[in-house]
């Protein structure tokens, strides 16, 4: 996988970043890099992602806040081998495990982190069609149920600590749910593709420990107009500044 031929290298953040992706199968798209802008990280402090694929989220994230301390665990070997790739090609320090979140390593266990942050599976295994590449369909429909992503992300929190996290509207129950005692002062961003739209994704933000009310924030508005008319991405300013200047998306706004 690690060949040039099965690989393409795709360009982040207005190209402040090079990405080695499988040319088939599972590919990160704008997702990872919202997640990384929603990550309230500070200078110094570490992240661990759960289910890091081939480490845009992690890399996006570093790109934006120097200093961080990044580890991803990955299920998949060839994903977790691109995220090794991808640190020395952006000169990003990072350790990558290849490891099921349900049964942790040692290495990582032994840590707690100030930030967990995680794109699970947006579908539910029972409820989706296998995609025909491998790859692909454990990154979009895995069997590990959002409950264990968000339990294992609140045991490797410190105190304080925030659990970030993107997922489809429509598992938003799901992942209220999983959020137990442990966790509070949750807040949660809607996603939409236009105005007027319903939304599509969310992100939720969560802190070990926290006691501040729920909080919904305003929606972000991914694309300009009722519909696409032009033959551009016709993204938000704001959206620009994410996607290209690697910009933050500050919570409370």
């Amino acid at each position: 996988m690690n060949g040039s031929s099965e690989c393409s290298r795709d360009a982040f953040l207005g190209g402040r970043l090079h990405i080695f992706q499988p040319r088939k199968g599972y590919r990160a798209g704008v997702d990872p890099v919202l997640l990384a802008a929603a990550t309230p990280a500070t200078p110094g402090q570490s992240v661990l992602e759960l289910g890091c694929g081939a480490g845009v989220a992690s890399f996006c994230l570093a790109a934006r806040v120097a200093g961080l301390a990044l580890t991803g665990v990955e299920l998949q070997g060839v994903y977790a081998d691109l995220a090794r790739r991808n640190a020395m090609e952006n000169g990003t320090e990072m350790s990558v495990f290849e490891a099921d979140l349900r049964h942790l390593p040692g290495a990582v266990k032994e840590q707690t982190f100030d930030h967990v942050i995680a794109n699970p599976p947006y579908y539910e295994r029972h409820r989706s069609t296998p995609a025909e590449d491998a790859g692909r369909d454990v990154a979009l429909a895995g069997a590990t149920p959002l409950s264990d992503w968000i339990d294992a992300a609140t045991r490797r929190l410190k105190p304080k600590g925030y659990l970030t996290m993107i997922q489809k509207a429509d598992r938003l129950p799901d992942m209220l749910a999983a959020c137990d005692h442990r966790l509070g002062s949750i807040r949660v961003r809607p996603v939409q593709p236009r105005p007027g739209r319903a939304a599509e994704l969310v992100i939720l933000q969560a802190r070990k420990g926290g006691r501040a009310a729920f909080g919904l924030e305003a929606p972000l508005v991914m694309h300009e107009g009722a519909s696409h008319k032009y033959d551009c991405d016709d993204y938000t300013s704001q959206v620009v500044k994410i996607l290209r200047g690697g910009d933050a998306l500050p919570w409370g706004t």
